[in-house]
């Protein structure tokens, strides 16, 4: 017999969804949903957040209490997924905990119940989030199985070799519904009428003879039957017969296509877990830290570093996290302002009334609320040694092209005509041997890759105006010491505007900061990446690995095992693919013998999300590392803000 489920999302704060439109969707799209139920008698999964149930509340109570009675009968199922839809491996894991705690205690208050399964918002997945459900007392997780499939290596492998259990960051693990995007898309198109049921049939059938596992049948949003958003000129038409209605007779026939029997997600995964042994493994790597759903041009820099303007807004978020922590603040209603804040929703197709109203709310929090100083401001305040323990030792070549600065500590060459990028860097406690710089033209055989690889440098790219702008200039360096540090500073022509590039060298400590600051440079509708990394391979033993927390509150540890490349564009629309949440500011890459860099940057000043590159070129590797403070997708809008970013490098 072949066993499926259906679980539906409901989103009241859906990108596109006006304010007012909300008594439309709750009438158009959730009592259709309630009245499935009533009609099928199929145990659907109903998704939403504890801000969509208390909204639904605010509007018709009388639906709340419906489905507060069917869940009662057992005739339907509550998912969870928090207080706010926020992108979990982007935010800081106290602020994940707080999301799941606000969105159980409400599900209890006017639901009367609390959720068994929680489905992975917008199936943006970590190994973090595994250990934040089990703590939040969660018994299974319901994520893509296509995304992360791919991210294993898995898509042409059969589906019964894909885990049963997601392995956490810690020591816990979790069982997993799968859900499957095709299967979904297909049905949403079946529903819609853009393609004949028959053929939709067709295809159930035939993935019910080869999958032999639970068919999710559908794993998606309510809002898009009987009703459209808006969000997209190319948006279907309302089919003229009602999807709601046509929706319930293309389940009926699903019924008749094989031997068939609707199953409540709880009772889907029983079913996955119990029909083979657990297969228990990490499900992201490298060069999927964290899968997200749907195709290539859905991923995590969709809420980091696009939409109208995500860096700024993720910044104030993580600049009220610090504030809220430092504080031991323990009342809901803070933690729940910051939740919404951090909605994935505001980042992506929000509507012009909507962004106001958040740039205002985002205002007036800020005001009279300075964030705690960073660890970054706490080292830069710490008293520096004598001037004689920090002296420093600053030299040129007889052409003024390698700038060389030592100290005790660390060794720095900078090359004034590319910009003061870094030649090599070097510090004491690994003997002085450079582990990044530049790998010059020739390094690598083959024209592929006849090319300079620099450090430290910034560039972005504006496919519109067919426009790369770089740092790779003649700079007049101004190095001096100031109060016991080796400061040097260049001004570049970037763009429009100007670049001021700083690099901060602490003779106290292992430890360069590089700065970089725009003037009269705007946010382009393009990528702006900045403090480029290149690993010198010759200084570092492979394997490679890396590791930094993505929303959970433990460092996830990668290897790098694979050739990818996070700033390779998944299409002429899309500028990347992948990059890490890094949400405690922290990054780390080491090899073999523990020997490596360790970066640190502010979020809360400016949350830039690290992006990876990896290649074996040879007998040898090209390693590079940068930071994103814009990217370019179907959200991206103009304007916005370029904050200044600093990062510090120091030896791991």
């Amino acid at each position: 017999m072949t066993h499926g489920y259906l679980i539906f999302h409901l989103n009241l704060a859906f990108s596109s969804i006006k304010t007012e439109d909300r008594p439309d969707v709750v009438r158009k799209c959730y009592w259709p949903l309630l009245d499935l139920i009533d009609r099928t008698g199929i145990p659907i999964g109903i998704e939403l957040t504890g801000w969509t149930l208390s909204q639904i509340q605010a509007i018709d109570e009388s639906w709340v209490q419906r489905f507060r009675e069917l869940l009662a009968e057992g005739r339907c199922e509550l998912i969870g997924s928090g207080w706010s839809q926020l992108i979990g491996p982007l935010v800081p894991h106290e602020v994940n905990s707080w999301n799941q705690r606000l969105g159980i205690d409400a599900y209890r208050s006017l639901l009367g119940v609390r959720p068994e399964l929680v489905l992975v918002n917008e199936m943006a997945f970590s190994g973090g989030l595994v250990d934040v459900y089990a703590e939040s007392g969660y018994r299974g997780i319901v994520m893509d199985r296509d995304n992360i499939r791919l991210a294993l290596g898995l898509e042409h492998e059969a589906l019964t070799e894909t885990p049963t259990h997601a392995q956490g960051a810690g020591e816990r693990a979790l069982p997993v519904l799968w859900a499957d995007s095709v299967l979904f898309q297909r049905f949403q198109r079946a529903v819609h009428g853009d393609i004949p049921i028959s053929e939709y049939l067709e295809y159930v059938a035939q993935r019910a003879r080869t999958d032999h596992t639970v068919l999710p049948i559908y794993c998606n949003d309510a809002e898009i039957f009987d009703y459209r958003p808006g969000r997209f000129t190319t948006e279907s038409r309302l089919h003229a017969h009602g999807e709601w209605r046509r929706m319930q007779s293309l389940l009926q026939q699903v019924e008749t296509v094989t031997d068939f029997a609707w199953l409540s997600p709880s009772n889907a995964l029983q079913q996955c877990v119990r029909e083979v042994p657990p297969k228990i493994r990490h499900l992201t790597t490298a060069a999927h830290p964290i899968p997200v759903k749907k195709q290539a041009k859905y991923n995590v820099n969709r809420w980091a570093v696009t939409g109208r303007d995500d860096l700024w807004l993720n910044t104030a978020c993580h600049r009220r996290y610090r504030m809220l922590s430092a504080c031991g603040e323990d009342r809901a209603d803070p933690w729940r302002e910051l939740c919404e804040l951090w909605a994935s929703d505001l980042r992506t197709h929000i509507t012009a009334d909507r962004w106001t109203e958040t740039v205002a709310r985002v205002e007036r929090l800020d005001a009279g609320h300075a964030a705690p100083a960073s660890p970054a401001d706490v080292h830069a305040s710490a008293p520096v040694r004598a001037a004689s323990e920090a002296a420093a030792e600053i030299s040129h070549d007889a052409e003024g092209l390698y700038w060389s600065i030592r100290t005790p500590a660390v060794s720095l060459v900078l090359n004034a005509r590319r910009g003061l990028t870094i030649k090599a860097l070097a510090f004491a406690s690994q003997k002085h041997d450079p582990i990044i710089g530049t790998l010059n033209q020739g390094f690598f055989r083959g024209i592929n890759h006849a090319a300079d690889f620099y450090s430290g440098g910034v560039l972005a790219e504006i496919p519109g105006e067919r426009a790369r702008i770089t740092d790779l200039e003649w700079a007049t360096p101004d190095i001096r010491t100031e109060a016991g540090r080796v400061i040097a500073r260049a001004q570049l022509k970037f763009g429009s505007g100007v670049l001021e590039k700083r690099i901060d060298i602490d003779p106290a400590s292992e430890r360069i900061t590089l700065s970089y600051a725009f003037d009269g440079f705007k946010r382009p509708l393009g990528t702006v990446r900045v403090g480029i990394v290149t690993l010198l391979p010759e200084s570092l033993q492979p394997p490679l690995r890396v590791s930094c927390k993505n929303g959970g509150g433990h460092d996830e540890t990668l290897a790098l095992d694979c050739e990818f490349n996070h700033g390779e564009p998944a299409s002429s629309l899309v500028s990347s693919t992948a990059a890490f949440g890094a949400t405690d500011g922290r990054f780390i890459i080491e090899d073999a013998a523990t020997r490596g860099l360790i970066l640190e940057w502010d979020p809360a000043r400016c949350a830039a999300v690290p992006m990876l590159k990896h290649l074996r070129i040879g007998s040898s590797f090209l390693t590079r590392v940068w930071f994103s403070l814009s990217e370019l997708d179907d959200t991206s809008r103009a304007d916005g803000r370029l904050l200044p970013f600093s990062v510090s490098l120091r030896p791991r």
